[in-house]
């Protein structure tokens, strides 16, 4: 995965920060929420690495107090600044929600802020914005919302586990699943089984905007 951060406003409780490229949201600082929660991971995984917030906040291109807030669970830190904090502190983004007990949470997607994701697809120009994910569950879902422009290119089909639905919001495009060819068109759904060969075929009317979920079982193993 890859993003490209972008300067962005004061946030919400008055720090400014030109370096964090979204304004994350103030919080509840209990000690049972989801942001307490990752914010005391955070710290551990930055102490065991002999980080100071400082090292750590250069690292993932956080302000110093940006990075406090998150660790003291004040403020609810966007997928963008999860991912960035991972890949700095070289853990998966999951590892942020091990200790988070209470599993009825929320993810809060601000219009234009899913964290961008490489799949296949992307090779092809197909930009992927991952909008969500489930913590902790026997079951996992993916919502992604795709685009297509005039640079993208159709490519081999996905084949995976688990079901998919699809929802065209814009555009129109010839959606092959196993042998039959969909025609999809603002406000067509398509529901299927993924493990059978499927993907956009045909680019008809451009740009295509789609919201993409995939659920599928939790590997443990």
């Amino acid at each position: 995965m890859s993003r490209a951060p972008k300067p962005g406003p004061a946030d919400a409780t008055g720090d400014g920060d030109a370096s964090q490229p979204e304004q994350d949201g103030a919080a509840d600082t209990s000690e049972n929420t989801l942001e307490f929660a990752i914010g005391r991971q955070v710290r551990e995984f930055r102490t065991l690495m002999e980080m100071t917030v400082v090292d750590l906040a250069k690292h993932a291109d956080l302000s110093a107090g940006m990075l406090s807030k998150i660790e003291n669970g004040q403020t609810s830190p966007s997928l963008n600044t999860l991912h960035r904090l991972s890949v700095a502190l070289n853990v998966p983004v999951t590892a942020f929600f091990r200790k988070f007990e209470e599993q009825r949470d929320a993810t809060h997607v601000r219009a234009g802020e899913g964290l961008t994701i490489e799949r296949r697809g992307t090779r092809a120009g197909h930009q992927y914005q991952l909008l969500g994910h489930t913590v902790g569950k026997p079951i996992i879902m993916e919502p992604y919302f795709v685009t297509m422009t005039e640079e993208s290119e159709v490519f081999p089909v996905f084949q995976h586990t688990g079901l998919e639905f699809i929802y065209m919001i814009e555009g129109e495009a010839g959606y092959r699943h196993g042998s039959k060819l969909y025609d999809l068109k603002p406000g067509d759904s398509l529901f299927f089984d993924a493990e059978s060969p499927h993907g956009p075929e045909e680019l008809r009317v451009l740009p295509i905007r789609m919201l993409s979920v995939i659920v599928y079982p939790r590997d443990d193993s």
